[in-house]
């Protein structure tokens, strides 16, 4: 598996091939997006619908969507946010004490999503794109990467403990106040 980020072309736009395949992708996750309720209709998610969610992601200061190809197939997808000092997208606010983060701001990287191909599920890529997120950020000199997940979603809870993420605090996420479970995972140098 390869991870490319997600650049825009002119005009900030993003290239209409990808987000054709991105849409295929995230309709494929109506599942989740029941659960979320990030789109109106989680059967019918169009390709406008997606393209505005990932500008709304990618318009964030450290916010990076990587895809994740597989023999040339797209097989998933993560948005992640390197800096501190902002929420994790769509998720809990860094630096409130009271939720066990630091007062000078969340230290920690955050992946906002990390979606596979639902006709691939349980073939390991899921595993393997959150191995390689925490590897560019251990790269890159972090220590812990954080995760907010949504409580209604227990697959993704205990896909994530399985992972080695711990649970830090319950919270409700900033845009629809919903509630989730903040996980952690400390990222030890290579």
């Amino acid at each position: 598996m390869i991870l490319l980020p997600l650049a825009p072309v002119e005009d900030g736009a993003l290239p209409g091939p990808v987000l054709t395949e991105i849409a295929a992708l995230y309709a494929t996750n109506h599942a989740f997006f029941e659960l979320s309720g990030d789109f109106p209709d989680p059967g019918r998610i169009t390709v406008e619908q997606v393209a505005a969610a990932l500008a709304d992601e990618l318009a964030h200061e450290g916010a990076e969507v990587l895809l994740a190809r597989s023999a040339g197939r797209l097989v998933g997808l993560a948005v992640t946010l390197a800096h501190t000092g902002r929420t994790s997208p769509g998720h809990t606010s860094p630096g409130d004490p009271a939720a066990g983060d630091q007062a000078a701001g969340d230290p920690d990287p955050w992946i906002g999503l990390l979606l596979i191909d639902a006709t691939a599920h349980r073939e390991g890529y899921g595993r393997t794109l959150a191995r390689l997120v925490e590897d560019r950020f251990r790269a890159a000199g972090r220590t812990g990467l954080r995760i907010a997940v949504l409580d209604n979603n227990p697959k993704a809870l205990a896909f994530w403990r399985s992972q080695g993420y711990a649970a830090l605090h319950q919270a409700a996420d900033r845009e629809a106040g919903r509630p989730c479970t903040v996980l952690r995972k400390p990222l030890q140098a290579p």
